[in-house]
């Protein structure tokens, strides 16, 4: 159920957009921030850094506390994350559990900047309004130790949609895809003892350790390390 992929925007990027869209090329070796890649593919124009995102919203966006896919969760600034985060809701898997894609969040081969598409996210709020919340951290292949205040979604209205279903945009879809795809299959080349079984055991244990997150938030025992 839990699917997690990552796309590592580096040389393989290059040369997947050159081949698809010259035009698009330069943003393959960009050092992404969270908050212009946010706003392209959410397209919800709303500028600034992400901690003033929720406060902009009002009153030009709808804004909630239940996720819905092509949504942007504002995350609170916090000590070690003094700028806050957004990241964008790419599938609602159950009334806990998303997927989210996002830029600069967890270093991918030791670099920071990098995009992940489809990682999950995880409510570990005590009342289940997404107030806090628990990320996929890529280094260490699960979820993050950290739980993370946040705000709550701002709602892309119907021209933030025509924006991010642009010509421009899905060309850039693609093309990560491409990417991802010969990630994976790089990866596979050079593990090739990461098999489906693998594969299919860290998931169980992933799968396990959401399930205990959950079941310790409907508890109120939610402290973050």
């Amino acid at each position: 159920m839990l699917k997690r992929t990552r796309t590592l925007l580096g040389s393989l990027a290059v040369a997947a957009v050159m081949t698809l869209a010259p035009t698009a090329g330069a943003y393959a070796d960009t050092y992404w921030q969270c908050v212009p890649f946010a706003r392209l593919i959410s397209g919800i124009q709303i500028f600034g850094d992400a901690r003033t995102w929720w406060q902009q919203a009002i009153g030009k966006y709808e804004t909630g506390f239940e996720p819905t896919t092509g949504a942007v969760l504002c995350f609170k600034p916090t000590e070690r994350m003094k700028l806050g985060h957004v990241a964008v809701v790419s599938q609602v898997l159950t009334d806990r559990i998303v997927q989210i894609t996002h830029a600069n969040w967890s270093p991918i081969e030791g670099s920071r900047g990098k995009i992940e598409r489809d990682v999950t996210l995880v409510d570990v709020s005590p009342t289940g309004d997404w107030s806090q919340v628990k990320v996929w951290y890529d280094p260490s292949r699960d979820l993050g130790g950290s739980t993370y205040p946040t705000h709550g979604f701002i709602y892309p209205d119907n021209k933030a949609r025509t924006l991010a279903a642009s010509p421009f945009n899905k060309v850039q879809n693609t093309a990560m895809a491409v990417a991802q795809s010969a990630a994976n299959q790089m990866a596979a080349a050079v593990q090739p003892g990461a098999g489906a079984m693998a594969l299919l055991s860290q998931a169980a244990d992933s799968t396990d350790r959401i399930g205990a997150l959950i079941a310790a938030a409907t508890r109120g025992d939610n402290g973050g390390n």
